[in-house]
């Protein structure tokens, strides 16, 4: 009897240790993992809009790194590009419901800062994707993932002069007042005209807005200056399909050098059909991937960098079919 208590004291004790060693371990794994106190990490990533074909395919880089990393990607953001007061609505609705964390591409760079601020200042960690905000990165949000835009602009400039032989009549069709994505690529373009003193700008501060129909629209009405000029640029997906919409329903497609914006599969078709002489494309799935990347190891710890470039390129007919502009295509 005394025995077989003796044994059954030991037996506890040994499981009692074994329990401890593997509790001791759990810790250790759970330090080092994105999950904390078992629950896995619940990521809210806005984008600017959910119907243009580039935020599909951030969505999809988003997704993708939540598979990777272990966790739960919550995908929510306004329908149109103007709709600053929802998006504002949905930062603040993310935070009510205590995400572990935010990635955000701001409709405005000075009026999601508020929301930015009250998300840091509560625990919640705000990475800022494709658009700017003002404020310093690394200390008022995490980090900044996105695209080199005023590099991107003054690629397309580049371009767009070469085509123009360095001369000629340019419009500009910008995209939306307050959006810091394109602000900065319209800036980098203007730069580079202005080294070509023979190429006069004839529209240069007219916006097409924040989706297809009314970018189409605008160009209708700048068709006079349109058809005078020798050269256009547009700064995103809607602009560059707005634009083209219009010189097809006018018959000017392929017959004005035209410079856009975004490789989408609708526009890198004009490409190839010469209706567009070039696209400066931006990885959209690269900066999904990394926002969640660069925010899940934040939430671990680890130190991140402030500004992380997710890179550019210039797509052209000549460099359409080679491997790195296909793979670009295929993310």
């Amino acid at each position: 009897m005394f025995r077989s208590a003796l044994m059954l004291v030991c037996c506890v004790a040994v499981a009692a240790a074994m329990g401890c060693d593997q509790g001791d371990q759990k810790k250790g794994q759970e330090a080092k993992s994105p999950r904390a106190g078992g629950q896995t990490l619940r990521i809210a990533v806005i984008p600017k809009g959910t119907t243009h074909v580039f935020w599909k395919s951030v969505e999809a880089g988003a997704q993708k790194a939540g598979a990777d990393l272990g966790v739960k990607i919550i995908w929510k953001g306004p329908l149109k590009e103007n709709d600053r007061e929802n998006q504002i609505k949905i930062v603040q609705q993310f935070v009510s419901d205590g995400v572990s964390g935010i990635v955000l591409a701001p409709l405005d760079d000075t009026a999601l800062q508020g929301p930015v601020k009250s998300a840091m200042e509560k625990g919640i960690p705000v990475v800022i994707i494709d658009s700017a905000l003002k404020g310093e990165a690394g200390k008022d949000f995490v980090s900044f993932v996105a695209t080199n835009n005023r590099k991107a602009g003054a690629i397309g400039g580049e371009e767009l002069a070469r085509l123009m032989g360095a001369k000629g009549k340019a419009v500009l069709l910008r995209y939306t007042v307050g959006s810091a994505s394109t602000d900065e690529r319209e800036a980098g373009f203007l730069e580079v005209m202005a080294k070509n003193p023979d190429i006069t700008m004839l529209v240069k501060d007219r916006y097409g807005g924040a989706t297809v129909g009314e970018s189409q629209k605008e160009a209708m009405n700048l068709l006079d200056k349109i058809k005078a000029a020798d050269g256009i640029f547009c700064p995103n997906e809607s602009s560059t399909f707005g634009m083209l919409l219009a010189l097809r329903q006018n018959n000017l497609a392929g017959k004005i050098k035209f410079v856009g914006f975004d490789a989408t599969p609708l526009l890198v078709d004009a490409l190839k059909k010469s209706e567009v002489e070039a696209l400066v494309a931006q990885n959209p799935t690269r900066m999904g991937y990394e926002g969640v990347k660069t925010l899940v190891a934040h939430l671990k710890g680890e130190k991140v960098a402030a500004t992380v470039d997710t890179g550019v390129e210039l797509i052209t007919r000549g460099n359409l079919s080679t491997p790195a502009i296909q793979k670009l295509l295929a993310e």
